[in-house]
């Protein structure tokens, strides 16, 4: 009777029916993490991307509509600046677009300024006479990143997305 009990357990040890069904259960885990990780690495880079084209987008568009004389404007709350940010966040200039991206709700994330360059190089063309420089309008976006880890509730942390853009004003 123990021989018997003895030869089942041996038995039992030499089968290697079940090991590939013990090693997928210890690698999944890791392969679920690094497929969620690089669908969340490509969802950032491509929100990175749309906050960027939405800044460069602003800046263009704002540098058509100031006026050619310079008055530096650290924060402008003027029209040109709501369409600006409007312009930024929903690809529209009255704002009634959808956002580039979820959640991006507030124009208060968008910060439209104006500098005079007055530096000699950029002292031609329409600036030539112009004694305060030549205007640089600059938006700058600070957008928090809703990333899809957060979202199924695994991390708590908050990054941000950061764009600048430039573009010397060309007048209205």
């Amino acid at each position: 009777m123990i021989r018997r009990r003895f030869s089942i357990a041996s038995r039992a040890l030499a089968c290697r029916r079940g090991s590939a069904a013990v090693e997928m259960a210890l690698v999944t885990p890791m392969f679920l993490i690094l497929g969620f990780g690089s669908v969340d690495l490509g969802n950032y880079f491509l929100s990175e991307h749309a906050v960027l084209k939405g800044v460069r987008d602003g800046a263009r568009y704002a540098s058509r509509r100031y006026p050619v004389n310079c008055v530096a404007v650290t924060t402008d709350t003027s029209a040109i600046a709501v369409a600006t940010q409007n312009l930024v966040r929903t690809n529209t200039i009255d704002g009634t677009g959808a956002p580039r991206l979820n959640g991006w709700s507030s124009n208060t994330t968008i910060v439209v300024s104006v500098a005079c360059n007055t530096n000699a190089t950029y002292r031609g063309g329409i600036y030539t006479a112009s004694t305060a420089g030549a205007p640089v309008v600059s938006v700058t976006a600070t957008v928090p990143y809703p990333s899809l880890f957060k979202a199924f509730g695994i991390t708590k942390t908050t990054i941000n997305l950061n764009a600048t853009a430039q573009a010397a004003v060309v007048g209205a």
